[in-house]
């Protein structure tokens, strides 16, 4: 297995990311970020990269696409052991991502709000995270995926011990990933079939 180069961190529950992403940092692990993660880690001091300024393609729609490029997810997808998608990521000019920490927006705790609207459960519905996530859990093989802070421990003891994590390792942090959209998604079609089109002003003349 390669050593760790790179990792994408992008999260809500930013609890344990400094210790994290300092750790990274000692081992010269590249990492990327956005909005108020990559502000977060840039003041503890620690070298960022915006994944805007890695693709160089801006954030853009209101946040609504940030991560959403082929240079981060073919670095996510690609089988590093497959010489045609290494040839292929040669072409194009992408870099491996060996490590996605995100989590997702809190979109039950939205929700729960007795006054949240429509659009702003809307606007709640995560769209880069999930991505993101269901594609280092799908390339398990060579990628590590974070989605539970409660996991750094495990993986930093792992990666400093053989520079990468246990392929063990990645496929049960995998699974969690698949859990989570799929609960995740549950969540967002239980609460939008309950909405009344009828008399919400959100429908009224369109």
């Amino acid at each position: 297995m390669n050593k760790v180069q790179r990792a994408l961190i992008s999260l809500t529950d930013k609890s344990g990311i400094e210790e994290f992403a300092r750790f990274l940092a000692e081992i010269d692990v590249e990492i990327l970020s956005t909005g108020g993660t990559a502000r977060k880690i840039r003041e503890s001091g620690i070298k960022v990269t915006d994944v805007s300024e890695f693709t160089g393609f801006p954030e853009m729609l209101d946040g609504r696409v940030k991560t959403l490029h082929p240079l981060v997810h073919g670095g996510i997808l690609n089988q590093r052991e497959n010489p045609e998608h290494q040839r292929q990521c040669a072409e194009h000019s992408i870099r491996p991502i060996d490590i996605v920490a995100v989590n997702l927006y809190a979109f039950e705790k939205t929700v729960a709000k007795p006054d949240c609207t429509l659009p702003e459960a809307i606007e709640n519905i995560d769209i880069g995270g999930p991505t993101l996530l269901r594609a280092a859990a799908k390339n398990f093989q060579d990628v590590t995926v974070i989605v539970d802070p409660a996991d750094y421990p495990q993986v930093m003891r792992e990666i400093r011990e053989s520079g990468n994590t246990t392929l063990v390792t990645r496929f049960r942090l995998a699974v969690k990933v698949f859990q989570l959209t799929s609960a995740y998604d549950t969540t967002i079609a239980r609460w939008l079939s309950g909405v009344d089109t009828a008399p919400n002003p959100y429908f009224q003349g369109r």
